[in-house]
């Protein structure tokens, strides 16, 4: 039975395929793939003759890509097309000599490459088209020259630099200008084709003409820029009738190069012709093994007022019969896809016919077993029952010699009348028990249905013979915790094993979560991940994002024990990752070694200088405070701090040196209060105070405390102002207050300092 229905699904699947890939396109037999430097209408031009000329091979497949003028994009995009495996490349280099690499990658590959437009350095291509640039921007020096009668003052506007075009036509036109002595190039301002490039050279160049050009002739390299030089001039009001612009391309589309010739925006225009049809017929040449050449010149012409309006009409008609050919091409496409659909249709019908056929047979074949599984299902439902008896056996034995002994020790008049820890935690159990007994009743009547289950932690025994006693390292500031779980049964558990070391808060889920860390600031937080409302990820992730608490450690807790998800919760910027069932001793020391680390991370801080203008070094100042040798020794034993120190404190720098910058900054203000402060920082004054005494063990008063003594500590070494002085200029509203606490920072008092210089 089983080996028929695989064979009827197969014919099926036969039929199926047969009449979809029967109606399909037959894959492409060549691919070209054609990288352009950039985007523009001479460009868009290229594009569309060259699909033009691809509607006469169904089996040509043509891929466009445009870097934007980006290097970098086009290397990207010609690795691309090198993956897609494709026939022949066609590439408009950007510039001369970053992208070789990429092209003689495909080369090296046995791509053939077209260079068109524009060469690099590589010699690894199959061949060339393009006009002469050298001939082009010698023509139009010559040009101007002859208008110019020998005499005058030009500007060049050159194209990118690094390009092939822009390099070619900058030799010719200087070449045909040099034979004429008389002219005078007044600079070749740098450009990169487009017409804002233009504008900005313009400006730079009035700038340093003092705005005061006397320009005959500008030439730009291409329309786009000539027009864009023209513009900003008008814009200044520097435009003189006297001055004409002559450009490169000369297009005939609208806003083009032969449009603003017959208005009079440009006195000449070069054609750049972009001859795509010769382009793919060179392609298909190579492609298909036909002779062709290495080097292939397309001609151009210069367009002035004479021949404007010939060249235009003759491109219009040009642009009428590639109307005419696309509509064409157009509807022998609709006609094409009107008989693949009749195909289809006929196709379609001849299967449905095989799967009637095929469904009667398997619904008589399906009757002559009915017999036999009926047989085998009577078979298994007593198999099953069976099962379920022993199951019952053997799961609700053990559940009555659970529950029944808690719910007798529930009702003892000592569990009764006690209010500890025991009877929370005994709750806990018996409440557990019970829905671990509902869940095994409905599981065994065939009733269950995926709901959640709590996860229960270690027994309390466990936990009382793991809790340390913490006598000996109690802290003299007592830390606090956030616990941030929605199963209220795992808040109190927690509550119970960490209320005697430290202050605990709590939160139901990661959004209530948020709103205590960042109004209380706790030391560390532990957080559950599946949660409602916000989850344990979001919540840390916000957590580490936000100024105010991202110096704190999150601890998760969490059933899910896969790799991968482990690697998730440390992505999100975890500092802990514990899965439950847990032992309390676990927790407890992995938050003692977290906040520990942090106590080295606070000492580290505590290492650097609060101002940068600290006194200078002890030879220049005499030994006003010499370490003791006890405070020597002490320094050698201090601990090293280890890499996730070194990262905590790299991600924490720019915080603590913006905010010891802005200390600087109020030194000498007498009034500056924490608020003023956090303000500044973004902060409010608890987070700002919270968020400092855990970095550097200190409170944002003490420190500018400090580095106002510090500052005066340098001046009195460095100036000659009296401590009064002294004392005012870096904050301080009396000299007596000032005196004190230098004395309390240093050891010695400002006048002995002074007078053992």
């Amino acid at each position: 039975m089983i080996h028929l229905r695989k064979l009827l699904i197969s014919t099926i699947l036969a039929c199926i395929i047969v009449t979809l890939t029967s109606c399909s396109r037959q894959p492409p037999r060549y691919t070209i793939g054609v990288s352009q430097c950039s985007s523009d209408i001479w460009r868009d031009k290229l594009i569309s003759e060259l699909a033009t000329a691809n509607y006469s091979r169904d089996d040509v497949r043509i891929t466009f890509v445009s870097a934007n003028d980006n290097d970098q994009r086009q290397i990207a995009q010609i690795d691309s097309l090198i993956a897609e495996n494709v026939d022949l490349l066609i590439v408009s280099p950007n510039q001369v000599s970053t992208i070789s690499p990429a092209i003689d990658r495909a080369y090296q590959k046995g791509i053939k490459v077209i260079l068109f437009d524009r060469k690099t350095d590589s010699p690894n291509f199959t061949a060339f088209m393009g006009a002469d640039n050298y001939a082009v921007g010698h023509a139009m020096g010559e040009y101007i020259a002859s208008k110019l009668n020998g005499r005058g003052r030009v500007l060049e506007i050159m194209g990118l630099r690094g390009s092939s075009p822009a390099i070619d036509r900058h030799r010719g036109f200087t070449d045909a200008v040099k034979q004429h002595p008389g002219i005078t190039i007044l600079d070749s301002l740098q450009g990169d084709w487009t017409e804002e490039s233009a504008h900005k050279a313009m400006q730079e160049y009035l700038q340093k003409a003092n705005g005061n050009p006397q320009i005959d002739y500008i030439f730009g390299q291409n329309d786009r820029m000539a027009l864009g030089a023209r513009k900003e001039l008008e814009a200044n009001g520097k435009l003189s009738t006297a001055t004409c612009f002559c450009g490169i391309d000369a297009l005939a589309t609208p806003d083009g190069g032969i449009e603003h010739i017959l208005s009079g925006d440009l006195e000449a225009s070069y054609i750049y012709p972009t001859r795509g049809d010769e382009l793919f017929q060179l392609a298909m040449n190579i492609l298909e093994g036909k002779p062709y050449e290495h080097e292939n010149q397309l001609k151009a012409a210069i367009v002035t007022r004479d021949n404007a309006n010939v060249m235009l009409m003759q491109a219009e008609e040009m642009m009428r019969q590639g109307k005419n050919i696309e509509q064409m091409h157009n509807r022998v496409d609709d006609y094409m896809q009107k008989l693949a659909g009749q195909r289809m249709l006929s196709l379609l019908s001849l299967g449905i016919i095989l799967l009637l056929a095929l469904a009667a047979f398997l619904i008589w074949h399906d009757r002559r077993a009915r017999i036999r599984i009926n047989k085998e299902r009577e078979q298994m439902a007593r198999q099953q029952i069976d099962f379920y008896t022993q199951a019952a056996h053997q799961l609700r034995t053990p559940l009555t010699l659970i529950t029944g002994p808690l719910k007798q020790l529930e009702q003892t008049e000592t569990m009764r009348n006690d209010n500890t820890e025991a009877h929370a935690m005994l709750d806990i159990v018996s409440r557990n028990a019970d829905q671990l007994a509902e869940l095994v009743n409905k599981i065994l009547s065939g009733n269950a249905s995926p709901h959640p289950v709590v996860e229960e932690v270690a027994d309390i025994a466990e936990y009382q013979e793991a809790t340390p006693t913490h006598t000996e390292e109690e802290p003299t500031e007592e830390l606090s915790i956030l616990i941030v779980d929605d199963n209220a049964d795992i808040r109190t558990y927690l509550r119970t094993i960490l209320a005697p070391f430290y202050t605990i808060s709590e939160a139901a889920d990661g959004k209530q979560g948020l709103e205590i860390a960042l109004r209380d600031v706790p030391d560390l937080i532990v957080s559950d991940v599946m949660m409602p409302v916000m989850n344990g990820l979001e919540f840390c992730q916000q957590v580490k994002d936000n100024l105010a608490t991202s110096h704190i450690p999150v601890i998760l807790l969490t059933a899910r024990a896969l790799s991968a998800h482990q690697i998730e919760g440390y992505r999100s910027g975890a500092d802990a990752y514990i899965t439950k069932p847990f032992e309390a001793q676990l927790l407890l020391a992995r938050i003692e070694n977290l906040l520990r680390s942090r106590q080295v991370l606070k000492d580290l801080w505590a290492q650097q200088p609060v101002s940068s203008q600290e006194a200078v070094s002890t030879e220049g100042e005499g030994s006003a405070r010499d370490l003791s040798a006890e405070e020597a020794s002490a320094d050698a034993q201090a601990p090293l701090p280890t890499e996730e120190n070194q990262l905590q404190a790299v991600s924490e720098a720019p915080f603590l040196t913006r905010f010891k910058a802005i200390l600087e900054k109020h030194l000498t203000d007498s009034d500056l209060s924490v608020e003023d402060l956090g303000t500044e920082v973004g902060l409010s004054r608890v987070q700002l105070y919270r968020k400092v005494k855990a970095l550097t063990g200190r409170s944002p008063v003490e420190l500018l405390r400090t580095a106002r003594l510090q500052r005066a500590r340098q001046m009195l070494l460095t100036t000659d102002k009296t401590i009064s002085e002294v004392a005012y200029d870096v904050g301080f509203s009396a000299p007596s207050y000032f005196t004190k606490c230098f004395r309390d920072e240093f050891g010695i008092s400002p006048s002995e300092l002074t007078n053992k210089q």
